[in-house]
C-alpha cells in the first residue's frame, strides 16, 4: 500500500501509476465477475480508457469522457442497463482507489 499524499496525486501518473493500474484492474475483475462481461469489457475499453481519476475534498472521483453512452459500440445494450453498469463500475473504481491507498470511509490515511 502506498503512502498517500493528496498533493502528489496532482501528478498522479508520475507518482502513483502502479497504484492506479491496480485499482482499475481490481475494479475490472470485480465487475467482470458480477456483470455482463461483454458490456464490462466494452465500458472498460471504450469509456474508462479515457477517464480521469481525481482526488478532491477528501474523496476520489472519476471524470468520464463526453458522451460515454455513444462511445460503446461493441455491444448492444439499452440505456438503463448501460447507465446502471457504468455507475456501478465508477463506484467500484472509487472504492478500489480508497482501498489501494489505504483510505478509510472518512477518506483519511490509516495510521
Amino acid at each position: 500500500m502506498a503512502d498517500f499524499d493528496p498533493e502528489k496525486f496532482e501528478d498522479k501518473y508520475a507518482n502513483y501509476f502502479t497504484e492506479l493500474q491496480r485499482a482499475y484492474k481490481n475494479a475490472f475483475e470485480t465487475m467482470n465477475d458480477r456483470f455482463d462481461s461483454e458490456l464490462v469489457h466494452a465500458i472498460d475499453q471504450q469509456v474508462l480508457n479515457e477517464s480521469e481519476p481525481f482526488y478532491e475534498d477528501g474523496e476520489f472521483r472519476i471524470e468520464l469522457p463526453d458522451e460515454p453512452r455513444e462511445r460503446v459500440t461493441a455491444v448492444v445494450v439499452d440505456d438503463e442497463k448501460f447507465t446502471a453498469t457504468l455507475d456501478r463500475y465508477v463506484d467500484e473504481i472509487e472504492a478500489e482507489l480508497r482501498n489501494v491507498f489505504g483510505l478509510d470511509d472518512r477518506d483519511e490515511p490509516k495510521a
